[in-house]
C-alpha cells in the first residue's frame, strides 16, 4: 500500500532504520530542489501515472478583486472552485474499494454509516515567495539536527529538511511549514456532543508570529529561536470573556522547551502553565483532542520514536474555501451530529509523506501509536490517526487547509482542525472559520513583548 520514497538515497535509508540524525544532504542532492524532478519544497513535481494528481506548476492562486476590503467580513476568501462538482463520493457502501487511500479513515465509515467523502479534482495550489524558497535550499545542506533531531541549529527561515532523512525530520517539516512571519484574525471553536448538540467553547482574537521566518534575518536560527508564538484573547462565551493564552515554541525542545502562560480575569494574574503540552486535553476541543493534536501535531517530539515510512497517495482535506467564504457554509450548517457536514468539506487526492510515531518505553501519552500523513507540497495539510494502548483507533484529526494567495506571500493555512473521538462520539471544530467575521490573514508583525506574560498582565482588565 505504501511505497518507499524514491527521493532518499541509500545512505539516508540506512539512517532511517538506525534512527540516527543526519545533518544535511550533499550539495548535489540539494540541487534537485531546483527541478525538474523536485519542487523547491522537495515534493515530486510530476503528476501521478493515473493523471488524478497533476504536475506542480507553482502558479498558485490570485487574490480576488476587493479581497479584505469588506470591513464587515475582512477574512472572507471566495471559493475559486465553487463551480466544481465531486468526481465521486465515498460512502460506507464503497469505502472498501478505496481502502488503500483511506487507511484508518475506514473506521469513520464503520462507526458512522452516514459519513461520506466527496472527492474533488486535485489542485496543487500552494506556492512560496522567493525568500522562503532560497532559505529552504540553504537548509538542505545547512540545517542540522542534534540529540535525535530534538534540537535544530543552522536553519534559515524555510522548510527545515526539504529532503527528510527520517521521521523526526519530516515532523520538523510540519512544525516549520510556512504560514508567514506574522498572521492572525478571529476564530471560533465548537464541540459537538454524542447526542448532536453543539456549543461554543471559545471565540478568540488570535495573533501568531514566527521569528524563525523573519525576512530580515541575517544569520541562521539558533536553538532558542522561536518558530511559533501564539496568543489568543477570548471574548466568547461570556463566561470566558477576558481570558488570555500564550504559547511559545522554540527550535530547542530539550534545553529551552515550550513556555505557556494563561491569564484568568478572576485571578487578575498570569499563571505559568507548563502542563499545556503533550496529552493534556485541549481547552478548545472539549476533551476531544490533546494539546499536541493542535494543527494535527504541535509541540515537542521527545516522547515518540519516529519512522519515515515513505510516500503514498491519500485523501486529505484540501482547498477548503467553503469554510472561509462565509456564503455556503456557516457554523450552524457545519456542526452536524457525529461529524462535520460533508456538504461543507472538500477532499482531494494528494501525495503525502507517511510518518509513524511509537511511544518510547518509559514515556506516557494516551496515544501509543500515531500515523501522520503530510501533504508533500506544504507539510501543513494532512491528517493523523491516533491509536490507544490496545491498538484501537482512538482519534482522527484532520487539518482544514486553505492556501494563501500569491500576493500574500504564499504558504498554507492549515492550523484549524476537526477532531473526531471514535470512543466517545464527541467531535470538535478547533478554530472553525465558517462564521462571518472569522478567518486568518497575514498581519503586520508585533513586538515580541506582545507575547510576554508582563503584557498579558498589563492588559488583563475585565
Amino acid at each position: 500500500m505504501i511505497r518507499k520514497t524514491t527521493h532518499i538515497i541509500p545512505v539516508l535509508l540506512a539512517v532511517i532504520f538506525s534512527g540516527q540524525s543526519v545533518a544535511a544532504v550533499s550539495e548535489t542532492e540539494a540541487q534537485r530542489l531546483k527541478g525538474p524532478e523536485l519542487t523547491p519544497m522537495g515534493a515530486e513535481a510530476a503528476g501521478n501515472k493515473d493523471g488524478t494528481i497533476p504536475a506542480y506548476k507553482g502558479e498558485g492562486l490570485s487574490a480576488p478583486a476587493g479581497f479584505g476590503s469588506d470591513s464587515s467580513d475582512p477574512y472572507k476568501r471566495p471559493d475559486p472552485f465553487a463551480n466544481e462538482k465531486p468526481l465521486y463520493t465515498i460512502t460506507a457502501k464503497n469505502a472498501a474499494q478505496y481502502a488503500d487511500k483511506l487507511d484508518g479513515m475506514l473506521e469513520m465509515f464503520k462507526r458512522y454509516p452516514d459519513f461520506r467523502m466527496d472527492i474533488y479534482p486535485t489542485h496543487r495550489t500552494v506556492t512560496y515567495n522567493k525568500t522562503v524558497i532560497e532559505n529552504t535550499l540553504k537548509n538542505a545542506t545547512d540545517c542540522k539536527g542534534k540529540n535525535g533531531d530534538l534540537q535544530l541549529e543552522g536553519c534559515w527561515g524555510g522548510l527545515a529538511f526539504p529532503i527528510p532523512a527520517n521521521g523526526a525530520q519530516a515532523m520538523w517539516d510540519h512544525l516549520t511549514n510556512y504560514r508567514g512571519f506574522a498572521w492572525g484574525g478571529y476564530t471560533n471553536s465548537y464541540v459537538v456532543s454524542a447526542n448532536g448538540s453543539s456549543y461554543l467553547v471559545g471565540g478568540n482574537k488570535v495573533a501568531e508570529q514566527s521569528p524563525y521566518y523573519d525576512p530580515k534575518a541575517t544569520a541562521p536560527a539558533m536553538g532558542k529561536t522561536i518558530y511559533w508564538a501564539f496568543r489568543d484573547d477570548t471574548d466568547a462565551p461570556s463566561s470566558r470573556n477576558g481570558e488570555k493564552l500564550v504559547l511559545i515554541d522554540p527550535l530547542d525542545v530539550l534545553d529551552v522547551g515550550r513556555r505557556a502562560y494563561q491569564y484568568f480575569p478572576g485571578l487578575r494574574r498570569v499563571k505559568l502553565a507548563p502542563s499545556l503540552a503533550y496529552d493534556t486535553p485541549s481547552p478548545a476541543a472539549g476533551g476531544a483532542a490533546t494539546m499536541d493534536d493542535s494543527s494535527v501535531f504541535l509541540g515537542a517530539l521527545d516522547r515518540y520514536d519516529w519512522k519515515l515510512v515513505g510516500k503514498k497517495e491519500k485523501y486529505i482535506m484540501y482547498n477548503n474555501f467553503k469554510l472561509t467564504d462565509h456564503t455556503s457554509c456557516d457554523d450552524k450548517k457545519l456542526l452536524t451530529k457525529d461529524f462535520a457536514n460533508p456538504d461543507c468539506v472538500r477532499w482531494e487526492l494528494h501525495r503525502v509523506w507517511v510518518v509513524e510515531g511509537k511511544l518510547k518505553p518509559g514515556y506516557r501519552h494516551i496515544y501509543a501509536r500515531r500515523m501522520f500523513y503530510w501533504d508533500e507540497d506544504s507539510f501543513g495539510a494532512g491528517l493523523s490517526e491516533n491509536y490507544d494502548a490496545a491498538g484501537k483507533l482512538y482519534r482522527v484529526v484532520t487539518a482544514l487547509s486553505v492556501p494563501y494567495y500569491v500576493s500574500e506571500g504564499g504558504g498554507m493555512l492549515a492550523e484549524d482542525t476537526f477532531n473526531y473521538d471514535l470512543q466517545t462520539g464527541v467531535w470538535s471544530a478547533q478554530g472553525s472559520l465558517s462564521n462571518v467575521g472569522a478567518g486568518i490573514v497575514h498581519q503586520k508583525p508585533k513586538s515580541m513583548d506582545f507575547f510576554s506574560p508582563e503584557t498579558m498582565a498589563g492588559e488583563g482588565v475585565r
